[in-house]
């Protein structure tokens, strides 16, 4: 290869595992942060009797008949989840990327959209699905006696669907998972480079660190369009993922039959359920997210410059 050309190959690409270990640390202070939020939502999606009227009902009515801490409850399986699937989804975008480049390292907008897609998918497969069918069969609960309490646990709760349900219950709801992750990753990194270059002129590989209020406003801008984009799926998902199989016919059979029955016996409303309370953990926690990661990368890029730049 031309000097030239391995130069700004190089000065564009930084390892997926740099990438990896500063999405993981973002990813446990957004789990410790927004866990209530998340919380809401679930309750939200799976709320067919219009029980709560809202975010902030929600959160009260919750609070009060089950006790403050019960806005946490599944944090243990949802930091674990939001740890090792961001270090996962960065780690694998930037592998994708690092494939997709150019013989100079450039990255055209249709390959970073496929390397986003890509890493959606991967992470939805190996991480989010097993992850989020334990998180939601844990929320839906209802109470704090644990003696009472189907699932007494994140792991409990896993010995119980893999004795029910054999190893596919743990995959429940995977087809519209890797739909909304693919989707949501897809919009993320693209809207995150852009943002960047329009607001701060920050290229890829150029070695300048952002602030972190300028990495936060990049990530809580770009992660505003994968939930809009991805609403159907994720309500398809949790309404998948809660239904107990062996417990007699399920509700849903898939993907394509809760498309259809959630709108016809709902509204087409029902579709967007719990996308406000999503609009309010996502962006915060990209911002998050992308605050601690930037800071991380942006160190070892500046590195990485300094060591081209002198060899």
């Amino acid at each position: 290869m031309n000097p030239i050309k391995e130069r700004e190959k190089k000065a564009a690409t930084i390892h997926p595992a740099i990438k990896g270990v500063a999405g993981s640390f973002g990813g446990l202070i957004e789990a410790c942060c927004l866990q209530p939020m998340d919380t809401i939502k679930t309750r939200l999606q799976l709320d067919k009797t219009n029980k709560y009227k809202g975010i902030w009902n929600c959160g009260q009515t919750v609070a009060q008949e089950e006790g403050v801490r019960s806005l946490w409850k599944g944090l243990t399986p949802f930091a674990a989840h939001l740890f090792l699937k961001y270090a996962l989804r960065m780690g694998t975008n930037a592998t994708y990327q690092n494939l997709l480049r150019d013989e100079y390292g450039h990255l055209t907008e249709g390959r970073r959209l496929i390397a986003g897609f890509s890493a959606g998918i991967t992470e939805a497969l190996i991480i989010v699905t097993p992850f989020e069918v334990v998180k939601i069969r844990l929320q839906q609960q209802r109470g704090l006696q644990r003696e009472l309490l189907k699932y007494r646990g994140p792991v409990h709760a896993a010995g119980v669907i893999l004795k029910e349900e054999g190893l596919r219950g743990m995959w429940s709801g995977a087809t519209p998972t890797i739909m909304r992750n693919g989707t949501n990753q897809m919009c993320l990194f693209w809207a995150k480079n852009n943002f960047d270059r329009l607001l701060w002129g920050k290229q890829e590989g150029d070695g300048r660190q952002l602030t972190m209020l300028q990495s936060s406003a990049s990530g809580f801008s770009a992660a505003c369009l994968g939930p809009v984009a991805t609403g159907p799926f994720d309500v398809v998902k949790t309404r998948l993922m809660a239904q107990e199989k062996g417990q007699g016919p399920v509700r849903y059979k898939g993907l394509l039959d809760a498309l259809v029955k959630i709108p016809r016996e709902e509204g087409v409303r029902a579709m967007y359920k719990g996308l406000l309370p999503r609009l309010m953990r996502i962006p915060p926690g990209q911002a998050i997210v992308w605050a601690v990661s930037d800071q991380i990368t942006g160190y070892f890029e500046q590195k990485r410059k300094d060591e081209i730049m002198h060899s």
